[in-house]
């Protein structure tokens, strides 16, 4: 009945921000349902790319690290896992995650803890852990839980703070893994927080307005209403800001054309497009909002700063692609980003 009941409120709060737009139709997963994950092809390149990294030794997990990669490597063996059914696989994912439960309290900033979390969370929801392992799901619940209000240092207090006070990288990662904590969970009120803080990210703040935005604010189309991504048509001095993630864009100085490379907004788009996808899964039209700003913000980059993603985040474009039908140039074996990856399999047209 609870299930029920939660589905419910979902379904209800999607319905106040827009209408369901969802990537198959099966309601499991949170980051990509089993039956898509069972459909997945295991020819190609990017299939050697991501079975090629499950059959890796992962590092021991280290929260604490930002540029830590076990939870990536973790993530390639929960989907494998999935696809195959490797019960070996599924015991190196829950060893990981058994040793995450026992690192014991959490000291580090909130942009590593943002960085590292979701994709532990996503692997567990993969491998079925409550189904395969009810009593370490028990301590993960309950440890995933915790830290989302965790004290950080050098900067927001918690992971929670993070998302809700940084309209920047920081906190579009800390809002990434706050929303897989909360759809791993079934915290539909903490769902619908995440959805509220992510609307105003992407620039309507109807819903939120609680960030505090650098002082430099040469690129923000509004500098006295400032927003995480400028909206459609803005300009200045002849020249497009529309899509600009000024919070981010600013790192590279301020306001000059041609705009400076600067790869913080990629950053932030990690964090953006991995909450995206996890809202779209709980029945949020994420990828709408904003006047489909995630769109607008990768195709600035592209066009008009002449700046297409490269290294870890590749995997940023199949993404872009998948959710608005578009064909921007992808790179054949994507490398995963530092929260999730592996969507030139999971997420290819």
């Amino acid at each position: 009945m609870s299930r029920v009941i939660g589905i419910a409120l979902t379904c209800l709060a999607a319905a106040a921000f827009g209408s369901l737009r969802p990537d198959d139709n099966s309601p499991d997963g949170i980051w990509i349902s089993r039956s898509a994950v069972s459909n997945l092809p295991v020819v190609g390149p990017a299939w050697e790319h991501v079975l090629s990294a499950s059959r890796q030794p992962c590092t021991s997990p280290q929260l604490n690290d930002q540029n830590n990669a076990t939870n990536v490597c973790v993530l390639a063996k929960a989907l494998i896992c999935a696809r195959t059914g490797d019960f070996r696989l599924r015991e190196e994912v829950i060893d990981v995650l058994r040793r995450t439960v026992d690192a014991g309290r959490y000291q580090g900033r909130a942009l590593a803890l943002g960085r590292e979390l979701a994709a532990y969370v996503i692997a567990a929801d993969l491998v079925q852990l409550q189904e395969h392992d009810p009593a370490l799901d028990v301590a993960f619940r309950v440890a995933i839980r915790d830290l989302l209000t965790a004290p950080t240092i050098d900067g927001p207090e918690n992971l929670v703070a993070c998302h809700e006070q940084r309209p920047n990288n920081w906190g579009a990662h800390c809002g990434a893994s706050r929303a897989a904590v909360a759809a791993y969970l079934g915290d539909t009120a903490t769902l619908q927080r995440v959805a509220e803080v992510f609307r105003a990210y992407v620039g309507d703040d109807r819903t939120y307005r609680g960030f505090v935005f650098g002082f430099d604010r040469s690129w923000q189309c509004d500098p006295f209403h400032p927003v995480g991504i400028n909206p459609r048509g803005c300009a200045r001095r002849g020249h497009s800001l529309d899509g600009v993630m000024p919070d981010d864009q600013r790192r590279g100085g301020s306001f000059e054309w041609p705009p400076p490379h600067e790869n913080y907004v990629y950053e932030a788009l990690q964090g953006a497009l991995a909450q995206a996808i996890i809202l779209q899964r709980a029945g949020y039209s994420s990828f709408e909002w904003g006047d489909r700003a995630l769109l607008r913000a990768f195709d600035w980059l592209n066009t008009q700063a002449r700046f297409p993603p490269e290294g870890d985040d590749a995997w940023e474009t199949y993404v872009i692609n998948y959710f608005y039908n578009t064909s921007y140039r992808t790179t054949a074996r994507a490398r995963p980003g530092k929260n999730v990856g592996w969507t030139d399999w999971t997420h290819a047209r």
